[in-house]
């Protein structure tokens, strides 16, 4: 039961000092010091990867999400925005691996499972043992949800916690491992322009804390005023996401265009005209895309897995890129890919009348997305249908990353030379002698081979001396 408590107790604190909270936005509000979901399970499967309670083949990423609904579950955190109002009367609530459910801590402490004293002082010893019994219960659930074995070692504690090592580290590993094994999915001749990325950052305006007054926020009030928030479809959702990395100037053009009424559903039609009209219009005049060009061997690569239908390592190598983005290049890429992905649903907004809205998207949208000179156009839009397609996924961990990123972080916990055992095969780890042993062996092959050219007679002698 202790070992049980210790694991609890460490997913929950792994999670406060992991997950990244900031402000977000959703559904046309803001919401302070939340994280996401994908964010949630991608924390909780590292953690246990590192956890000696655990064998990596018991973890998948559905068990992740069983620990996070248990964790919510039990009032570690809870869901924000209007899921939390339209469940509050629920006794559960679903958890949502997903990159655009939002969910905050309801404690600051890390531990919320200890009672506090306070709260003791005024409970009776038989309440207080039904509390204990609960607690207990929980943690049960909770190795049952991650199929921990049924016996361990009397010995074994949880490794020690990565926040020993500095964040800089954690992230140098996280980016070493991620390239290592985007290697292993796909041929890169160069790295150099891969790990040093020359692609711009934008202001992440909410992704701060302090209050910020920004002069397109009114925007927001204008589209309160003039549709009522039931009638706010996910097409609208997610127009609406783009448009807050969009300049001011776009903003004004498309308040200045919005009708009047929007009871009947002919002027909302003629409001998501309005709004694919501009966001068309911003992409059309940016000078770069979405993708960055100096990454075209990657793109190139994803691509060819693609064309062979090993869509599985296209996805793996796709979401392992989206790591190396700047985070706010990834999250403007991931709202656009949503916006296009459910403006080109049939049953959706008709785009034009003699196409149909998925040929409409990807003909127009490939080029936004990525511009290459190199890339025949059959391929940018082919690589823009599957990202696309997949957008849902993208912002998700690949396994394979967390286990490998998780055994280089606990080699270098305990002081081990991490590059004994990468979990990679591009060589084979010899020793000194083996090397000695091999490039002995390697000149005598090569004197043997000068030797029998030498003594040829049927080899010229201007030939024998460029063959040497």
């Amino acid at each position: 039961p202790f070992q049980a408590t210790q694991l609890w107790n460490s997913i929950i604190r792994a999670l406060h000092s992991q997950v990244e909270i900031k402000r977000r936005r959703q559904h046309l509000k803001t919401y302070k010091n939340c994280f996401t979901g994908s964010n949630a399970v991608d924390v909780v499967l590292s953690h246990l990867m590192q956890s000696m309670y655990l064998s990596c083949n018991d973890i998948s990423r559905l068990k992740g999400v069983r620990v996070c609904q248990a964790l919510m579950d039990h009032k570690v955190f809870e869901p924000v925005g209007a899921k939390l109002h339209l469940f509050k009367n629920e006794k559960e609530m679903e958890f949502e691996d997903t990159n655009t459910s939002l969910y905050k801590f309801v404690n600051s402490s890390p531990s919320p499972l200890l009672p506090r004293k306070k709260d003791n002082e005024s409970l009776s010893p038989e309440q207080i043992c039904k509390q204990k019994t609960k607690r207990c219960s929980i943690v049960e659930e909770l190795l049952q949800s991650i199929s921990v074995h049924a016996s361990l070692p009397p010995k074994i504690m949880v490794n020690e916690p990565t926040h020993l090592l500095s964040k800089r580290v954690i992230e140098d590993v996280w980016k070493q491992q991620t390239l290592l094994r985007l290697l292993q999915l796909i041929d890169v001749p160069l790295l150099e322009e891969i790990l040093v990325s020359s692609v711009k950052t934008k202001p992440d305006y909410f992704g701060k804390e302090e209050d910020l007054i920004i002069s397109n926020t009114f925007l927001d009030r204008e589209v309160t005023c003039s549709l009522s928030l039931p009638e706010l479809d996910k097409w609208l959702y997610a127009a609406i996401e783009c448009l807050e990395y969009f300049p001011d100037q776009f903003i004004v053009m498309v308040t200045q265009q919005l009708p009047q009424s929007t009871n009947k559903p002919s002027s909302l039609n003629a409001y998501k005209k309005i709004l694919f009209d501009i966001i068309i219009k911003y992409y059309s005049q940016k000078k770069d895309s979405l993708l960055a060009t100096q990454d075209l061997e990657i793109h190139s690569g994803i691509i060819e897995l693609i064309e062979k239908g090993k869509t599985d390592q296209a996805l793996e190598a796709s979401q392992l890129y989206l790591k190396l983005l700047a985070p706010n290049i990834r999250e403007e890429l991931h709202r656009f890919l949503t916006f296009i992905a459910t403006a080109s649903e049939s049953e959706g907004y008709r785009l034009q009348k003699q196409f149909d809205n998925r040929s409409v998207i990807i003909k127009t949208c490939s080029k936004f997305i990525l511009q290459s000179k190199t890339l025949s156009k059959p391929q940018a839009e082919l690589l823009t249908q599957f990202l696309m397609d997949n957008h849902s996924e993208l912002s998700k961990t690949p396994l394979t990353l967390l286990e490998l990123t998780s055994r280089r972080l606990e080699s270098l916990l305990e002081g081990q030379d991490p590059d004994i055992n990468s979990g990679f095969t591009f060589c084979q780890h010899v020793t000194t002698k083996e090397y000695e042993d091999q490039k002995q062996q390697t000149n005598q092959y090569l004197l043997a081979l000068v030797q029998e050219m030498k003594s040829d007679p049927t080899i010229p002698l201007k030939q024998k001396k460029k063959f040497i």
